[in-house]
């Protein structure tokens, strides 16, 4: 197995141990031939090429130039390796810092070594559980490794996830093609985003370590608040308090600053989900003769999920909240593009200011008011 990085296993999560469970956990991929295989790698590569213009000539948004970043076609392994990856990068001033807060004596580094290894067991867990649900992913930021190469100076990768694409077009009984190529269009469409706006990944990074400062890293404040978490998912709280019903344990442990950054975070995931949605859709019906079943079909899927364990598990994690991005997002670029028109939308990526508020994806009209107001005279 390939190491994530120089010293992988030290520190506060064993990182190469994340890897190998999840490897063990995740359930094998769909029974295809090695033929098979072959030419569905070959199909994704060239509809992802051919997304590229799909794309660019629907939102106007890039250029040929702008096109730096690797399409990589993963399995599902390859898949966690990546994710591992870009996770041991973001969250490393945060991991840093425990690490000083624990200290160095030898009580210590035992005890570091075995939360590091609980850790990664804990993360491969949820990795696993991921990894067949994952079409495609556009990795924002993404370190190169020998074996998972990505764009230059972090700007990162689009990920199709092989077996589960054909998992999922087998279970929908949809054409095989249209729905690869579906695929690639929303994928890449959040290269496009990600390329063609400069200052996007920079302001999303620094709104996420952002959130990372604020975390509390004194160990007992944390077991505290997820023991509280638990108690409120489980619905064990005390008669009378304010329940946090609808929320997810991720949502539940944030300080007061942490749910004003967690606030906009949501706003952009909502409209990059969003956009992309739309695009894939606007798209279609010229390139994917069957996208109006593919769609029905996939949006029942979503919203449904595969099982009642599923179905904690995304709550637990927080995956119901992606799916109202999805479906709020969508909305905010549809109302905002048949007011003001692709151009009058496109505003949206002139700077972090033009950016919607979390209010403002629920209210189109407030956004198209404050960015395209007339100057008074």
């Amino acid at each position: 197995m390939t190491s994530i990085g120089g010293a992988a296993s030290s520190g506060m999560v064993d990182w190469n141990l994340a890897v190998a469970t999840a490897t063990r956990l995740m359930r094998p991929g769909p029974d295809v031939s090695r033929d098979e295989a072959r030419a569905v790698v070959a199909e994704l590569r060239r509809h992802a090429k051919a997304s590229e213009e799909h794309v660019r000539g629907f939102t106007g948004l890039g250029t040929e130039e702008t096109h730096d970043t690797p399409v990589l076609v993963v399995d599902r392994p390859g898949w966690v390796r990546a994710n591992v990856a870009g996770f041991r990068e973001l969250l490393k001033p945060l991991l840093d810092k425990m690490q000083e807060r624990r200290g160095t004596g030898p009580g210590n580094a035992v005890l570091g070594a075995v939360g590091g290894k609980v850790t990664g067991v804990e993360l491969g867990m949820l990795l696993s559980f991921l990894a067949s649900r994952v079409l495609g992913q556009y990795e924002t930021f993404a370190p190169a490794t020998r074996d998972l190469p990505a764009g230059a100076n972090g700007a990162g990768r689009l990920l199709l996830v092989a077996p589960n694409i054909v998992h999922v077009e087998r279970e929908l009984d949809v054409e095989p093609h249209d729905f690869r190529l579906w695929v690639t269009l929303h994928e890449e469409t959040h290269r496009t985003q990600f390329t063609a706006v400069p200052w996007l990944r920079d302001h999303l990074e620094g709104e996420i370590q952002s959130f990372l400062e604020e975390t509390d890293v004194d160990p007992m404040t944390v077991l505290e608040r997820i023991r509280e978490a638990a108690q409120s998912l489980a619905g064990g709280r005390p008669e009378g308090e304010e329940g946090d019903e609808g929320r997810s344990l991720v949502e539940v442990v944030q300080t007061p600053a942490q749910r004003q950054i967690l606030g906009r975070l949501t706003a952009v995931m909502s409209l990059l989900e969003g956009h992309a949605d739309f695009v894939m859709d606007g798209v279609g019906p010229a390139v994917v003769p069957s996208v109006s079943e593919i769609r029905e079909k996939f949006q029942q899927r979503r919203a449904k999920g595969a099982s009642r364990l599923d179905m904690a598990l995304r709550k637990l994690l927080g995956l119901d909240a992606k799916l109202r991005q999805y479906r709020d997002g969508e909305r905010f670029v549809r109302a905002v593009v048949e007011e003001v028109g692709m151009d009058g939308f496109n505003r949206v990526w002139t700077s972090p200011n033009t950016l919607p508020t979390k209010a403002e994806i629920a209210k189109p009209a407030d956004w198209i008011t404050r960015v395209h107001r007339k100057p008074e005279a």
